[in-house]
Protein backbone atom coordinates (compact mmCIF):
# COMPACT_ATOMS: atom_id res chain seq x y z
CA UNK A 1 0.00 0.00 0.00
CA UNK A 2 1.24 3.30 -1.14
CA UNK A 3 0.23 6.63 0.66
CA UNK A 4 0.96 10.20 -1.18
CA UNK A 5 0.01 13.05 0.60
CA UNK A 6 -1.39 16.08 -1.22
CA UNK A 7 -1.19 19.13 0.26
CA UNK A 8 -1.45 22.71 -0.66
CA UNK A 9 -0.04 25.59 -1.93
CA UNK A 10 0.43 28.17 1.14
CA UNK A 11 -1.29 31.57 0.75
CA UNK A 12 0.67 35.13 2.01
CA UNK A 13 -1.70 36.64 4.57
CA UNK A 14 -3.06 39.88 3.23
CA UNK A 15 -4.92 40.83 5.87
CA UNK A 16 -2.19 43.63 6.65
CA UNK A 17 -4.04 43.97 10.32
CA UNK A 18 -2.87 40.52 11.30
CA UNK A 19 0.93 39.25 11.29
CA UNK A 20 3.15 37.24 12.84
CA UNK A 21 6.48 37.08 12.45
CA UNK A 22 7.49 33.71 13.05
CA UNK A 23 11.09 34.65 13.76
CA UNK A 24 10.61 36.66 16.74
CA UNK A 25 8.00 33.66 18.29
CA UNK A 26 8.91 31.65 21.13
CA UNK A 27 10.37 28.56 20.03
CA UNK A 28 6.68 26.70 20.57
CA UNK A 29 5.42 29.21 18.54
CA UNK A 30 8.31 29.16 15.62
CA UNK A 31 6.98 24.84 16.04
CA UNK A 32 3.80 25.83 14.03
CA UNK A 33 5.53 27.82 11.16
CA UNK A 34 6.37 24.59 9.80
CA UNK A 35 2.32 24.60 9.02
CA UNK A 36 2.05 26.70 6.64
CA UNK A 37 3.31 25.94 3.72
CA UNK A 38 0.65 23.35 4.22
CA UNK A 39 -2.10 25.55 5.38
CA UNK A 40 -1.45 29.19 4.38
CA UNK A 41 -0.30 32.35 6.99
CA UNK A 42 -3.58 33.52 6.95
CA UNK A 43 -5.26 30.29 8.52
CA UNK A 44 -2.62 29.88 10.50
CA UNK A 45 -2.77 33.78 12.23
CA UNK A 46 -7.21 33.04 12.34
CA UNK A 47 -6.87 29.75 14.44
CA UNK A 48 -4.33 31.13 16.64
CA UNK A 49 -6.24 34.58 17.15
CA UNK A 50 -9.43 32.31 17.84
CA UNK A 51 -7.89 30.24 20.52
CA UNK A 52 -6.49 33.63 22.15
CA UNK A 53 -9.79 34.85 22.36
CA UNK A 54 -11.01 31.77 23.73
CA UNK A 55 -8.39 31.64 26.30
CA UNK A 56 -9.28 34.99 27.07
CA UNK A 57 -12.99 34.57 27.27
CA UNK A 58 -12.56 31.13 29.89
CA UNK A 59 -10.11 33.07 31.76
CA UNK A 60 -12.90 36.15 32.25
CA UNK A 61 -15.59 33.56 33.17
CA UNK A 62 -13.52 32.20 36.09
CA UNK A 63 -13.16 35.25 37.57
CA UNK A 64 -16.80 36.11 37.36
CA UNK A 65 -18.21 34.18 40.58
CA UNK A 66 -22.20 33.87 38.33
CA UNK A 67 -20.47 32.22 35.13
CA UNK A 68 -17.83 30.08 36.92
CA UNK A 69 -21.35 28.83 39.02
CA UNK A 70 -23.06 28.70 36.86
CA UNK A 71 -20.47 26.33 34.43
CA UNK A 72 -19.84 24.55 38.31
CA UNK A 73 -23.53 24.00 38.70
CA UNK A 74 -24.71 22.46 35.98
CA UNK A 75 -21.82 19.75 35.87
CA UNK A 76 -22.28 19.33 40.10
CA UNK A 77 -26.50 18.66 38.96
CA UNK A 78 -25.29 15.87 36.44
CA UNK A 79 -23.55 14.47 38.91
CA UNK A 80 -25.66 14.67 41.63
CA UNK A 81 -28.13 13.38 39.59
CA UNK A 82 -26.73 10.13 38.60
CA UNK A 83 -25.74 9.83 42.26
CA UNK A 84 -29.37 9.94 43.54
CA UNK A 85 -30.72 7.35 41.08
CA UNK A 86 -27.55 5.35 41.71
CA UNK A 87 -26.30 4.83 38.47
CA UNK A 88 -22.85 7.34 38.80
CA UNK A 89 -21.14 4.21 39.87
CA UNK A 90 -23.00 1.90 36.85
CA UNK A 91 -21.65 5.23 34.47
CA UNK A 92 -18.38 5.48 35.46
CA UNK A 93 -18.05 1.39 35.15
CA UNK A 94 -19.74 1.75 31.47
CA UNK A 95 -17.53 4.46 29.99
CA UNK A 96 -14.67 1.96 30.39
CA UNK A 97 -16.12 -0.94 28.38
CA UNK A 98 -15.09 0.20 25.03
CA UNK A 99 -16.93 -1.82 22.17
CA UNK A 100 -15.66 -2.32 18.88
CA UNK A 101 -18.38 -1.71 16.36
CA UNK A 102 -18.22 -2.64 12.93
CA UNK A 103 -19.62 -0.53 9.76
CA UNK A 104 -19.45 -2.44 6.25
CA UNK A 105 -20.11 0.30 3.67
CA UNK A 106 -20.50 -0.81 -0.06
CA UNK A 107 -19.51 1.43 -2.76
CA UNK A 108 -20.21 0.94 -6.25
CA UNK A 109 -16.92 2.33 -7.96
CA UNK A 110 -14.74 0.92 -5.13
CA UNK A 111 -11.81 -0.36 -7.02
CA UNK A 112 -11.39 -4.46 -6.60
CA UNK A 113 -8.13 -4.06 -4.64
CA UNK A 114 -9.57 -1.80 -2.07
CA UNK A 115 -12.23 -4.68 -1.22
CA UNK A 116 -11.70 -5.71 2.56
CA UNK A 117 -10.01 -2.31 3.07
CA UNK A 118 -10.31 -1.34 6.89
CA UNK A 119 -10.52 1.71 8.46
CA UNK A 120 -9.76 2.06 12.59
CA UNK A 121 -11.66 5.24 14.24
CA UNK A 122 -10.87 6.50 17.66
CA UNK A 123 -13.18 9.88 18.00
CA UNK A 124 -13.71 12.22 21.18
CA UNK A 125 -10.94 10.32 23.41
CA UNK A 126 -10.75 13.50 25.67
CA UNK A 127 -7.95 11.09 27.15
CA UNK A 128 -6.62 13.22 29.98
CA UNK A 129 -10.06 13.24 31.30
CA UNK A 130 -10.54 10.11 33.56
CA UNK A 131 -7.75 7.54 35.15
CA UNK A 132 -7.55 4.42 33.75
CA UNK A 133 -9.38 5.34 30.44
CA UNK A 134 -5.99 5.11 28.45
CA UNK A 135 -5.93 1.79 29.33
CA UNK A 136 -8.96 0.66 28.50
CA UNK A 137 -8.42 2.29 25.10
CA UNK A 138 -5.09 0.18 24.40
CA UNK A 139 -6.68 -2.91 25.55
CA UNK A 140 -9.50 -1.88 23.15
CA UNK A 141 -7.57 -1.50 19.81
CA UNK A 142 -4.22 -3.73 20.85
CA UNK A 143 -6.02 -7.24 19.34
CA UNK A 144 -7.60 -5.29 15.70
CA UNK A 145 -6.76 -5.60 12.58
CA UNK A 146 -6.82 -2.59 9.97
CA UNK A 147 -5.42 -0.74 7.01
CA UNK A 148 -5.66 2.86 8.43
CA UNK A 149 -5.93 4.13 11.39
CA UNK A 150 -7.95 7.88 11.39
CA UNK A 151 -8.77 9.84 14.86
CA UNK A 152 -11.86 12.80 14.47
CA UNK A 153 -10.87 14.87 16.80
CA UNK A 154 -11.00 16.38 20.63
CA UNK A 155 -7.96 14.51 22.44
CA UNK A 156 -8.16 16.84 25.00
CA UNK A 157 -11.06 17.21 28.08
CA UNK A 158 -10.72 21.17 28.64
CA UNK A 159 -10.71 23.35 25.36
CA UNK A 160 -7.82 25.57 26.80
CA UNK A 161 -4.77 25.74 29.17
CA UNK A 162 -1.82 23.53 29.00
CA UNK A 163 -2.39 19.94 27.19
CA UNK A 164 0.68 18.10 28.56
CA UNK A 165 -1.30 15.43 29.99
CA UNK A 166 -2.49 14.89 26.50
CA UNK A 167 0.26 14.21 24.74
CA UNK A 168 1.63 12.21 27.40
CA UNK A 169 -1.29 9.57 26.90
CA UNK A 170 -1.52 10.06 23.20
CA UNK A 171 1.88 9.01 23.01
CA UNK A 172 1.44 5.99 25.17
CA UNK A 173 -1.43 5.13 22.85
CA UNK A 174 0.77 5.67 19.91
CA UNK A 175 2.31 2.12 19.88
CA UNK A 176 -0.68 0.17 19.60
CA UNK A 177 -1.72 2.39 16.62
CA UNK A 178 -1.06 0.36 13.52
CA UNK A 179 0.61 2.88 10.91
CA UNK A 180 -0.45 5.03 9.11
CA UNK A 181 -2.71 7.11 11.45
CA UNK A 182 -4.50 9.98 10.55
CA UNK A 183 -6.41 12.91 12.19
CA UNK A 184 -7.94 15.88 12.45
CA UNK A 185 -8.56 18.70 14.97
CA UNK A 186 -11.73 18.94 17.03
CA UNK A 187 -12.98 21.80 19.00
CA UNK A 188 -11.91 21.00 21.98
CA UNK A 189 -8.07 21.00 20.73
CA UNK A 190 -5.58 23.39 19.78
CA UNK A 191 -3.29 24.24 16.68
CA UNK A 192 -0.41 23.85 19.08
CA UNK A 193 -1.46 20.25 19.44
CA UNK A 194 -0.13 19.44 15.72
CA UNK A 195 3.22 19.51 15.92
CA UNK A 196 4.38 17.36 18.92
CA UNK A 197 1.39 15.01 17.66
CA UNK A 198 2.64 14.90 14.08
CA UNK A 199 6.18 14.32 15.96
CA UNK A 200 4.95 11.19 17.82
CA UNK A 201 3.30 9.69 14.11
CA UNK A 202 -0.26 11.39 14.12
CA UNK A 203 -0.66 12.98 10.45
CA UNK A 204 -3.23 15.76 10.23
CA UNK A 205 -4.90 16.57 7.58
CA UNK A 206 -5.86 20.32 7.77
CA UNK A 207 -8.06 20.63 4.78
CA UNK A 208 -6.08 18.70 2.96
CA UNK A 209 -5.98 14.86 1.64
CA UNK A 210 -3.94 11.88 1.28
CA UNK A 211 -4.13 9.61 -1.90
CA UNK A 212 -3.70 5.81 -0.81
CA UNK A 213 -2.82 3.59 -3.22
CA UNK A 214 -3.19 -0.51 -3.33
CA UNK A 215 -2.12 -2.47 -6.42
CA UNK A 216 -2.61 0.37 -9.24
CA UNK A 217 -5.95 1.29 -7.75
CA UNK A 218 -6.23 4.49 -5.81
CA UNK A 219 -9.11 5.84 -3.43
CA UNK A 220 -8.86 9.51 -1.17
CA UNK A 221 -8.91 10.45 2.49
CA UNK A 222 -9.39 14.49 3.03
CA UNK A 223 -9.93 16.32 6.20
CA UNK A 224 -11.12 19.56 7.25
CA UNK A 225 -10.63 21.29 10.56
CA UNK A 226 -13.07 22.07 12.91
CA UNK A 227 -16.81 23.20 11.55
CA UNK A 228 -18.71 23.39 15.06
CA UNK A 229 -16.66 25.84 17.16
CA UNK A 230 -14.05 27.41 14.42
CA UNK A 231 -15.83 27.33 11.73
CA UNK A 232 -12.31 27.09 9.49
CA UNK A 233 -12.97 24.20 7.65
CA UNK A 234 -12.25 24.30 3.26
CA UNK A 235 -13.68 22.01 1.10
CA UNK A 236 -12.35 23.64 -1.83
CA UNK A 237 -8.79 23.07 -0.78
CA UNK A 238 -9.27 19.54 0.67
CA UNK A 239 -10.96 18.48 -2.42
CA UNK A 240 -8.40 20.04 -5.00
CA UNK A 241 -6.59 17.08 -5.29
CA UNK A 242 -9.05 14.31 -5.61
CA UNK A 243 -10.19 13.46 -9.24
CA UNK A 244 -13.82 13.63 -10.29
CA UNK A 245 -15.75 9.72 -9.62
CA UNK A 246 -12.28 8.97 -7.40
CA UNK A 247 -13.67 7.06 -4.01
CA UNK A 248 -13.06 9.80 -1.39
CA UNK A 249 -13.53 9.55 2.57
CA UNK A 250 -14.16 12.48 4.64
CA UNK A 251 -12.75 13.20 8.14
CA UNK A 252 -14.75 15.60 10.07
CA UNK A 253 -14.73 16.33 13.63
CA UNK A 254 -18.64 17.13 13.57
CA UNK A 255 -21.39 15.61 11.58
CA UNK A 256 -22.88 19.14 11.06
CA UNK A 257 -21.01 19.92 7.75
CA UNK A 258 -22.68 17.04 6.31
CA UNK A 259 -24.39 18.67 3.50
CA UNK A 260 -21.64 20.38 2.20
CA UNK A 261 -19.94 16.98 2.84
CA UNK A 262 -22.55 15.54 -0.05
CA UNK A 263 -22.55 17.84 -2.49
CA UNK A 264 -18.60 18.15 -2.69
CA UNK A 265 -18.73 14.68 -3.48
CA UNK A 266 -17.68 12.34 -0.78
CA UNK A 267 -18.69 9.25 -1.04
CA UNK A 268 -18.42 8.46 3.05
CA UNK A 269 -18.30 10.63 5.89
CA UNK A 270 -16.76 9.76 8.75
CA UNK A 271 -17.42 12.26 12.36
CA UNK A 272 -17.75 12.08 15.96
CA UNK A 273 -18.67 15.15 18.32
CA UNK A 274 -21.77 14.13 19.51
CA UNK A 275 -20.38 11.61 21.83
CA UNK A 276 -24.01 9.63 21.00
CA UNK A 277 -25.56 11.42 23.39
CA UNK A 278 -23.83 10.21 25.94
CA UNK A 279 -26.06 9.74 28.22
CA UNK A 280 -29.16 8.60 26.74
CA UNK A 281 -33.02 6.66 27.72
CA UNK A 282 -33.40 3.18 27.41
CA UNK A 283 -33.17 2.21 23.60
CA UNK A 284 -30.26 4.66 23.31
CA UNK A 285 -32.44 7.34 22.62
CA UNK A 286 -30.24 10.78 23.90
CA UNK A 287 -31.46 13.16 26.01
CA UNK A 288 -29.34 15.87 24.32
CA UNK A 289 -28.27 16.63 20.79
CA UNK A 290 -27.21 20.35 20.64
CA UNK A 291 -28.10 21.37 17.32
CA UNK A 292 -27.39 18.08 15.51
CA UNK A 293 -30.10 16.54 13.72
CA UNK A 294 -31.13 14.03 15.69
CA UNK A 295 -31.23 11.39 12.52
CA UNK A 296 -27.26 12.23 11.91
CA UNK A 297 -26.51 12.14 16.23
CA UNK A 298 -25.03 8.29 16.16
CA UNK A 299 -24.41 5.11 13.55
CA UNK A 300 -24.90 5.25 10.39
CA UNK A 301 -26.73 7.73 8.44
CA UNK A 302 -27.14 8.80 4.63
CA UNK A 303 -27.49 12.02 2.92
CA UNK A 304 -27.95 12.36 -0.80
CA UNK A 305 -25.26 9.73 -2.47
CA UNK A 306 -23.06 10.27 0.63
CA UNK A 307 -22.78 7.46 3.38
CA UNK A 308 -22.23 8.49 7.29
CA UNK A 309 -21.01 7.59 10.17
CA UNK A 310 -20.89 9.58 13.37
CA UNK A 311 -19.22 7.56 15.86
CA UNK A 312 -20.18 7.67 19.93
CA UNK A 313 -16.28 8.11 20.72
CA UNK A 314 -14.22 6.56 23.22
CA UNK A 315 -14.04 9.26 25.91
CA UNK A 316 -16.08 11.50 27.96
CA UNK A 317 -16.77 14.84 28.66
CA UNK A 318 -18.79 16.82 31.34
CA UNK A 319 -19.29 13.87 33.74
CA UNK A 320 -17.29 10.39 33.53
CA UNK A 321 -20.33 8.27 32.77
CA UNK A 322 -22.32 6.77 30.20
CA UNK A 323 -25.87 4.97 30.27
CA UNK A 324 -26.94 3.42 27.51
CA UNK A 325 -24.58 4.93 25.05
CA UNK A 326 -21.34 2.27 25.18
CA UNK A 327 -18.06 4.00 24.01
CA UNK A 328 -16.55 2.50 20.88
CA UNK A 329 -13.90 2.28 18.67
CA UNK A 330 -15.16 1.70 14.52
CA UNK A 331 -14.32 -0.80 12.21
CA UNK A 332 -15.41 0.59 8.60
CA UNK A 333 -15.20 -2.40 5.95
CA UNK A 334 -15.09 -0.75 2.39
CA UNK A 335 -16.79 -3.22 0.04
CA UNK A 336 -17.75 -3.86 -3.82
CA UNK A 337 -21.04 -4.66 -3.99
CA UNK A 338 -21.10 -8.42 -4.83
CA UNK A 339 -18.88 -8.76 -1.25
CA UNK A 340 -21.66 -7.45 0.69
CA UNK A 341 -24.63 -5.25 1.55
CA UNK A 342 -24.24 -1.60 3.34
CA UNK A 343 -25.24 -2.00 7.20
Amino acid sequence: MDIRHRGTDAKPCRTGAVALNFPDLPESDAALATLVPRIGRLHLCQRLGMERDHEARRHRRATEVHGQEMSETIKRAIRVGLRLTGLHARGQRNARRIAVRHHVVTLSHLPRAFDGFTLLQLSDLHIDAAPGFGHALIEAVRPLAYDVCVLTGDYRARTFGPFDATLAELAALRPYLHDPVYAVLGNHDTIRLVPPMEELGYRFLLNESVAIERDGACIHLAGIEDAHYYRLEDFHRATENIPAGAVAILLSHTPAAYRHAAHAGFDVMLSGHTHGGQICLPGGRPLLTGRTPRRIVHGTWRHHAMRGYTAAGSGTSIVDARLNCPPEVTLHILRCPSSGDNA
